[in-house]
């Protein structure tokens, strides 16, 4: 959706008589956009004089067309500049990004993405030239027409506040992968960023509809994006479907191809406990869909780690790939931005995560919106993995919302082998047992090769699990909500303060990739950060809010951090029976994040002798 598309000479007009701002603000207002805050209202009337000035030369026809704020569909990316024009019987967009930034510092000699502005107070940004590009790659990978190209598309820059002074940071080295895709232009250029626009625009575009193709046409992903994703998932041993899970895979495939022969919506659900593939599965689902069927498909998930991460694996660290990945990898916050149907294939990972209104979300129910985005909508549930109070969505509840679209119900699919813990069901018998979720006579639990140490001493275990992760940096630390955040909160350098002198902060707050990140090991991991992945082997520090007595595991809600602001265990409102269920659910989630072997250290010692004793370690 573009919020202004008029021609270069009624723009400049606009601007010279200060009506950008009530023309940009009733657009919004008309089109349910948000925005229009006075930061951005300000930056309107600053930086849109500064590109008439540019533009501001007959060398540039009147008729060029200008548009501002191009929402990207389905994302909430939008697009400060355009201008579209020909230059050697060549149609050209030029996508400008602006930025009224006075100054500029690197972030580290390693963040060659991010940068600091003093209009962002202590928070890395991305750098402009790669907001730009990725703006590029985002409008190129998905329009389905021929004529938005590589070639057609030109991203740029422009920093119309910065002075020479800060050229040497904007420009460093370690950013030119991203200035030589989209160049970058600083107080001083407007020579330079006008005569980079005359290369490509003069006279009016040959094809005057080609913004129009952009902001209505049908969004489907292009031979880039169905490229990357086939080169990347070839090879990639973690993405690799076995048993029950192909059976699924058939199951998905088949209502999919239902769909393209009707006019119904279809529903497809598939449950399964931790490590039974769910995400392997979806993942491999968003491939066959984008390469081989050719679909607007997107993997959504509200967990950020495991997008961002599962990103970072697929790219194995290609920043280009990265972006053709932003759409094909999303949060549930795009529903609301996606219109009815707009997606072919909504595949919702870790549905049990979705919740009716959370803060921000502009949408009125999550499981309602996405059942509406898609027209094939894959539901992957797990009731017993929902680890806030706000996590309400069951199997129930997506059959009763697909009921009320009329769309057709496959009948729910379970996948019941575990993949992870060495593939141990036993395991996975034994934690349900422990922690008196679903208990069982049998106590005799088989564990195959999966390793399991409960220590005495957290530093040992720590000794023992950094030197695990020297062999492929797939080990970490991860703890529940009883521990404070500290460092975060600047009340202290530590988080995490347990006998024998040991110390340990959470992971850091910007670390977006804790879970391949090289340098993560030393920072524990919560909840949110871990679930949905999975390691060769986890160490997890169970707090003071589980304990042994009596013969039973029992909970302790008061033992919650007083920083926990998204469990809702310690709300009033939250009942004492449902605090327990959320404080055993999530320590079943951190015990079965491993795939090779789980350590463990209980701050209650009684537990920890219970444990010794069930596992038959005394």
């Amino acid at each position: 959706m573009i919020i202004y598309n008029r021609t270069l000479g009624q723009f400049k007009n606009d601007v010279t008589l200060n009506m950008m701002q009530d023309i940009l603000l009733n657009t919004l207002r008309e089109k349910g956009i948000s925005g229009g805050s006075p930061s951005e209202v300000n930056s309107w009337n600053n930086s849109l004089h500064f590109m008439k000035d540019v533009l501001d030369d007959n060398y540039f026809s009147t008729e060029c067309e200008v548009a501002i704020e191009y929402n990207i569909p389905q994302t909430s990316k939008r697009v400060d500049f355009m201008i579209m024009g020909n230059n050697d019987d060549k149609d050209h967009i030029i996508i400008v990004e602006l930025k009224q930034w006075a100054k500029v510092e690197k972030v580290d000699d390693n963040c060659d993405h991010s940068i600091m502005s003093d209009l962002k107070s202590h928070e890395p940004v991305a750098h402009p030239s790669y907001q730009a590009y990725s703006y590029k790659c985002l409008i190129r990978d998905y329009c389905d027409d021929s004529s938005v190209t590589e070639e057609s598309l030109k991203p740029c820059a422009y920093l119309h506040n910065l002075t020479e002074k800060y050229r040497p940071i904007i420009e460093d080295d370690i950013y030119s992968e991203w200035t030589q895709e989209a160049p970058v232009f600083l107080q001083k250029d407007v020579i330079k960023i006008r005569d980079f626009i005359k290369q490509y625009i003069h006279l009016k575009a040959n094809d005057g509809s080609l913004l129009y193709k952009i902001e209505e046409g049908r969004l489907r992903p292009t031979k880039s994006l169905q490229d990357a994703l086939d080169s990347m998932l070839c090879g990639n041993e973690e993405f690799h479907m076995i048993d029950e899970q192909v059976v699924a895979y058939d199951k998905i495939m088949n209502a999919i191809e239902e769909s393209q022969n009707d006019d119904k919506k279809h529903v497809i659900i598939i449950t399964g406990g931790p490590g039974t593939g769910k995400s392997v599965l979806a993942i491999n689902v968003l491939a066959r869909c984008i390469i081989d069927l050719k679909l607007n498909a997107s993997y959504i998930t509200k967990n950020s780690a495991p997008r961002k991460c599962y990103a970072n694996l697929l790219a194995k660290g290609n920043a280009k790939k990265m972006i053709n990945l932003q759409k094909a990898i999303q949060s549930p916050w795009c529903l609301p931005k996606t219109i009815y149907n707009g997606l072919d294939v909504g595949i919702y990972d870790e549905a049990h995560r979705m919740q009716k209104k959370p803060n921000r979300y502009s949408g009125n129910d999550m499981l309602e919106d996405a059942i509406k985005a898609a027209k094939v909508s894959i539901f992957f549930v797990d009731d017993d993995q929902r680890i806030t109070i706000n996590d309400k969505y069951d199997v129930d509840s997506i059959i009763y919302y697909a009921n009320r679209e009329n769309a057709i119900v496959h009948k729910p699919y379970e996948l019941v082998s575990q993949f992870r813990c060495d593939g141990s069901d036993g395991y996975i018998s034994f934690l349900n047992n422990l922690l008196e979720i679903k208990q069982t006579a049998n106590t005799m639990f088989e564990f195959n090769k999966l390793k399991i140490k409960v220590f005495d001493n957290p530093v040992l275990m720590r000794d023992e699990l950094r030197e695990l992760n020297k062999i492929n940096n797939k080990t970490r630390m991860i703890a529940g909500y009883c521990y404070d955040w500290n460092v975060k909160h600047k009340r202290g350098e530590w988080d995490i303060e347990l006998p024998f002198d040991f110390r340990a902060k959470w992971n850091l707050e910007k670390d977006d990739h804790w879970a391949v990140n090289a340098n993560s090991f030393e920072e524990i991991g919560c909840i949110h950060t871990c679930q949905g992945m999975e390691f060769d082997y986890v160490g997890v520090f169970i707090g003071k809010d589980l304990y042994y007595e009596d013969g039973h595991v029992r909970t302790n809600r008061n033992a919650i951090s007083k920083d926990d602001g998204s469990s809702g265990i310690k709300l009033k409102t939250t009942t004492d029976e449902e605090a327990d269920k959320l404080i055993r659910r999530t320590y079943k989630v951190l015990l079965t994040r491993g795939l090779k072997g789980c350590y463990i250290y209980c701050e209650d010692l009684a537990l920890r002798e219970y444990l010794k004793k069930s596992l038959g370690v005394l």
